[in-house]
C-alpha cells in the first residue's frame, strides 16, 4: 500500500465536533476500503488567503493515510459532493513523519522585529534634514540654498 498525507479545509461555520466528525467519516472509507489512518492533526480555524467559496477562514486537518489508491479516489469522490469541504490535496510521500507538522511547531526560531540590526533601512536624518555623512564619502557638500531649507 501507498502512503500519502492528505489536507482539506472545511467550512469556518461548521463547529469543532463537526470537523472531527467528517475526520471520522472519511476514516471509516479508507478503513472500508482496506487501508488505515495513521497521525490525524488539527490545525485550527484560520485566515485564507484568498476566499474560497465566500468563506474567509477555514479549518485546517492534516491525515496521514497507509492506502491502496482506489481507497484514497473514493474519499476524495466523497469529498466532492461534501459542500463542507473547500479543498483538499493529497500527496504520495515516501514515508510518513511522525513528528509534529511545520504547522504545529511553535515558531519560537524567527528573530523578532525589534531584533533587527537595522536592515534595509536607510541611516536617520539630524535636526537639518541632512544626513550623516558616511566616513568614506569623499565628494564637496552642495551648498543649500535658503529655498530649500
Amino acid at each position: 500500500m501507498a502512503l500519502y498525507e492528505h489536507v482539506f479545509l472545511a467550512r469556518q461555520d461548521i463547529s469543532g465536533q463537526q470537523v472531527e466528525a467528517l475526520v471520522d467519516q472519511y476514516r471509516g472509507v479508507i478503513e472500508a476500503n482496506g487501508g488505515k489512518v495513521g497521525k490525524v492533526e488539527n490545525w485550527g480555524l484560520k485566515t485564507l488567503t484568498y476566499r474560497i467559496k465566500k468563506n474567509r477562514k477555514a479549518y485546517y486537518t492534516l491525515m496521514n493515510i497507509d492506502a491502496p489508491a482506489a481507497a484514497v479516489v473514493e474519499m476524495e469522490r466523497q469529498m466532492r459532493f461534501n459542500e463542507d469541504i473547500l479543498r483538499y490535496i493529497t500527496i504520495r510521500v515516501e514515508e510518513h513523519d511522525e513528528n509534529q507538522s511545520a504547522m504545529m511547531q511553535k515558531r519560537d526560531d524567527r528573530p523578532r522585529r525589534g531584533d533587527r540590526d537595522g536592515g534595509d533601512r536607510p541611516p536617520r536624518r539630524d535636526r537639518d534634514g541632512d544626513r550623516p555623512r558616511r566616513e568614506d564619502d569623499d565628494r564637496p557638500r552642495r551648498p543649500r540654498t535658503e529655498e530649500a531649507a
